[in-house]
């Protein structure tokens, strides 16, 4: 099985602006994934995708080769996930050079270890689309999610609402974005979104930190203080 690593870096961020390059804990945010690829992977088997020069200066000054800068299509702040992972395994194909599995780490996740990625890719195999690793989610559909009917009243989401302690109602799992590990073939043929043949790795809801607001980057800070006392 030959494995692409994906590590999509845009340059613009509305919600903590440079955040990709933003310094946590002493080091780029970013440096956080290449280290966790650079673990199970040669340096040739992973692709920094981006749009942003900076970006890209960061990442070859730790010694990584940008192999592109991303096409204008792909260099908007709608651009998907979809099209750029495809833009990547396109590249290379180009090149002769053939994946069957891609890793998608987004840098938003600095908590992932290599150990998580190696979890997601022990449970893959060619016969599913996706492994996903998920966190316990905040809310559960059964015990303490509403939706509003037609007058607008709330009723329980899923299931009859008669769970009195949340530890009885059946989980259920987010997606964290911290590891994707995708079957290529899979990939060609639709987005993520419509992939049916999936298996989750759960991770702690500590690994799961994603880094979205500026309070989630308050927390990160928190949390790297209290690591390195």
């Amino acid at each position: 099985m030959k494995t692409l690593y994906v590590i999509p870096a845009r340059g613009g961020s509305k919600g903590i602006p440079g955040k990709n390059i933003k310094p946590l804990g002493g080091k780029p945010l970013i440096a956080y994934s290449v280290e966790v690829a650079r673990a199970l992977a040669d340096d040739c088997d992973i692709c920094v995708s981006t749009d942003s020069q900076q970006i890209a200066d960061v990442v070859q000054a730790m010694g990584l080769e940008v192999p592109f800068l991303r096409p204008d299509y792909l260099a908007t702040d709608k651009s998907g996930t979809y099209e750029v992972l495809l833009h990547a395994v396109q590249f290379y194909a180009e090149r002769g050079i053939h994946y069957d599995t891609l890793v998608l780490l987004q840098p938003t996740s600095p908590f992932r270890t290599a150990a998580d990625v190696q979890r997601a890719l022990d449970a893959y195999s060619p016969d599913i689309d996706m492994v996903v690793t998920v966190v316990e989610a905040a809310t559960n559909p059964y015990y303490n999610s509403y939706e509003t009917d037609e007058q607008g009243f709330l009723h329980i989401s899923k299931g009859d609402g008669k769970y009195v302690r949340r530890q009885d109602a059946p989980k259920v799992w987010e997606y964290n974005g911290a590891v994707y590990v995708i079957n290529i073939d899979s990939l060609r043929r639709m987005p993520l979104s419509q992939f049916s043949r999936r298996k989750m790795v759960e991770m702690s809801r500590e690994s799961s930190l994603d880094l979205d607001t500026p309070i989630d980057w308050m927390v990160a800070e928190a949390v790297m203080a209290q690591s390195h006392k």
